[in-house]
């Protein structure tokens, strides 16, 4: 049976996934094609069930709980970081009131984010890799940066305004969640639980094997060095990437219903979790 597995083409979803792609554990009956695609094509596409599992943004699993349920491995967690708003200039957070601000996407949980924690910012969707340019560019006043941005921020001379993750925890006590692995609801309990397993092995075979892993992901690191891929991977691929955890898992209900109460969600939607 053949199984699509879509996600991101960068260095965390790439380390998670190496055992997978170079053969590193038997998947049995089921042959394992990747597909790769940035996360707001995902997120569209999961809208038609296109792929049986998907990397998926925490927000969009709001508007997609029909056709996919969460796996309880695979999760993105901002540890008291997370997206990062930057600007040209200093800007104090107060000041994005009525300002225009990229975001990497309407369906990104860093879209999400920045609705809740400054609601009165005019959010600009743009594809995750045009945000640094159009706030160089002056077509918005700021950017949210995900991805290896999270990092490099500096370097390409902007300052940082809020990192949405560290504001996250300060006022929740709780990991930021960002991303997940989702599996199509249709493939029925006994397979959606097969494909649960191989995937978790996968990410224990790369946390086991990390030298190798890095070696893989390193290819998907647009520009990082070998020390900047590790401390990216390090950041959203750990023992939490194995299982949310209840504290995990409330942060998901928690994030979900601040963004129903805010408007920004239509429905209330509690998570449901597989494997």
């Amino acid at each position: 049976m053949k199984i699509l597995v879509a996600h991101s083409p960068d260095s965390d979803d790439a380390f998670m996934f190496t055992a997978l792609a170079r053969g590193r554990i038997d998947t049995g009956p089921y042959e394992i094609d990747h597909v790769l695609e940035d996360i707001e094509t995902l997120n569209r596409k999961a809208r038609d069930a296109v792929y049986e599992v998907t990397a998926i943004s925490i927000h969009a699993y709001a508007h997609l709980a029909d056709r996919y349920a969460l796996l309880g491995h695979g999760a993105s967690m901002g540890e008291g970081y997370g997206p990062r708003i930057v600007a040209r200039r200093e800007l104090a957070p107060e000041d994005l009131a009525g300002r225009r601000v990229a975001t990497p996407g309407e369906w990104t949980s860093a879209h999400l984010a920045l609705r809740l924690f400054a609601p009165r910012a005019v959010p600009v969707p743009v594809p995750f890799d045009r945000v640094f340019a159009a706030v160089a560019s002056g077509e918005v006043d700021a950017g949210v940066v995900i991805h290896e941005g999270q990092l490099t921020y500096g370097e390409e001379g902007f300052h940082l305004v809020r990192d949405l993750g560290a504001w996250w925890k300060e006022d929740t006590g709780l990991p930021l969640p960002l991303g997940g692995n989702a599996i199509r609801r249709d493939l029925g309990a006994r397979v959606m639980g097969e494909i649960s397993r191989l995937l978790r092995e996968s990410i224990a075979w790369a946390l086991d094997h990390r030298e190798e892993a890095l070696d893989y992901a390193l290819r998907f690191g647009r520009g990082l060095s070998r020390e900047q891929a590790d401390e990216f991977i390090s950041m959203y691929v750990n023992r939490r990437t194995l299982d949310y955890g209840e504290d995990g898992r409330e942060a998901v209900r928690l994030f979900l219903a601040r963004g129903h109460a805010a408007g920004w969600i239509p429905s209330l939607v509690v998570p449901e979790f597989v494997g």
